[in-house]
């Protein structure tokens, strides 16, 4: 993923007209509308209307995987809140009716939005040339006020529900180069800071049927999970994979392993792709769990994911896998970004060990990510059944594991400059307001 900043890479190509007349309020005029997938919504709103709106859609059955949150004051209440915090999948803003403030609000406004953020804009300036300029420079969508329930869903809808767009979600793999270093733990912890840090949805998925340890690690006893996803292909979509995902937190879910031996999970190479591309429809972010074994199948989810993180530890055996793993990604990914390296269990007391840099070196790989060895915090979390963070937040542990999770967000650091796809559009309506 690029990280070069814009508002959206795509907007709906709808008639212009629409923006001039609201759709009926009536019960049917919701029954084509689409349900919406698992994402993060923040409304900045100007009037107590367009906040209840807003609020009234947020409890729409079709809402119901929606994380929604409204606040008033506008835009530039949102260009103040994004300016500490990282943007959620859709911002929609209200703003007021002079051309030449929305445009030079909508322009800081893009400074603090994180690519792949969409936007819709809530407007009183009833014009076509503005909608068609907005929607074509990269505003995803352009309502006219006052806006009803089920114009906002089905915006919201056509959105994320378009076929032609790319899928929602963004797959990153965590892969143990040799067995018990810990790749789970990492996993795990990575995908609770993601969700906690950016408020945005995520999904674990333990692909460890035998002996995953997700469900022990986030504490949870579900009876459905990767299993039944996998077994049951001709019954998964969306509706199939919410009843089997298991909710952590306010924004983390996981789909857990059986982490049973009455069976073998002896599975084709393109067993698990139907499952990825259903949570990829309906997730923004998949944290995959994958297990240190290699035949068919865990290699293509590994060519296949948008981001790789490989564990090692620091001794060379760990060196000797670790090189394997990196120079078959190379070669099968040659327009990707190199893998993630993170060195867990360092400095153990006694061991002879590798200098993570030079271990890094080795494979020619950026620096790494250095995790201490530390057995009594590790150790509590597990039998507790918490992440690193819900035990001690003020551990330094704690902050290597956001700092992972920044690194493999595919998100842009929130206090940089962002640029986006408005400028030259920005520019141009400002000529035309002059």
């Amino acid at each position: 993923m690029s990280t070069e900043l814009k508002l959206s890479d795509t907007g709906a190509d709808l008639d212009p007209h629409s923006v001039c007349e609201p759709q009926s309020t009536a019960p049917s005029a919701g029954i084509d509308i689409r349900p919406i997938p698992r994402i993060s919504v923040q409304g900045f709103c100007l009037s107590d209307n367009t906040s209840r709106t807003i609020e009234i859609a947020a409890e729409d059955r079709r809402m119901a995987k929606a994380h929604v949150k409204v606040h008033m004051g506008g835009i530039p209440a949102a260009i103040e809140f994004y300016a500490q915090a990282p943007t959620p999948n859709l911002i929609i803003v209200e703003a007021g009716n002079e051309r030449s403030a929305l445009v030079a609000d909508l322009e800081r406004l893009a400074e603090y939005c994180d690519a792949g953020t969409k936007v819709i804009v809530i407007g009183g300036i009833n014009d076509v040339s503005l909608y068609r300029d907005l929607i074509h420079q990269g505003v995803s969508e352009y309502l006219v006020a006052p806006i009803d329930v089920y114009q906002l869903i089905g915006s919201i809808g056509e959105l994320y529900g378009d076929p032609d767009t790319e899928p929602l979600g963004r797959t990153i793999a965590f892969f143990g180069v040799k067995g018990g270093c810990g790749s789970s733990t990492v996993a795990h912890n990575s995908a609770w800071a993601l969700a906690r840090n950016f408020e945005n949805e995520v999904s674990v998925a333990d692909f460890d049927l035998p002996f995953g340890t997700a469900g022990l690690d986030f504490n949870q006893d579900p009876l459905q999970g990767v299993l039944e996803a996998v077994s049951s292909p001709e019954r998964l979509d969306e509706t199939f994979l919410d009843r089997i995902l298991s909710k952590c937190s306010e924004h983390l879910s996981l789909l857990a392993s059986p982490a049973s031996l009455e069976r073998t999970y002896d599975y084709g190479e393109s067993a698990f792709d139907g499952l990825i591309d259903t949570m990829r429809s309906c997730t923004p972010t998949i944290v995959l769990d994958v297990p240190h074994v290699w035949n068919g199948w865990t290699k293509n989810v590994l060519v296949s994911a948008d981001e790789v993180v490989i564990v090692a530890e620091p001794d060379l055996a760990n060196l000797r896998n670790a090189k394997n793993v990196v120079d078959i990604l190379k070669q099968l990914r040659p327009n990707d970004r190199l893998p993630q390296l993170v060195m867990n269990r360092v400095n153990v007391p006694k061991r002879p060990e590798i200098k993570p840099d030079e271990f890094a070196s080795a494979l020619g790989l950026p620096a790494p990510l250095i995790i201490p060895f530390d057995p009594q915090l590790f150790g509590t979390a597990a039998n507790n059944g918490q992440m690193i963070a819900e035990l001690d937040a003020k551990h330094s542990v704690s902050a290597l594991f956001s700092e992972l999770a920044q690194q493999v967000s595919g998100r842009s650091d929130t206090y940089k400059t962002k640029r986006t796809g408005l400028n030259s559009l920005l520019s141009k309506l400002i000529g035309k307001t002059a």
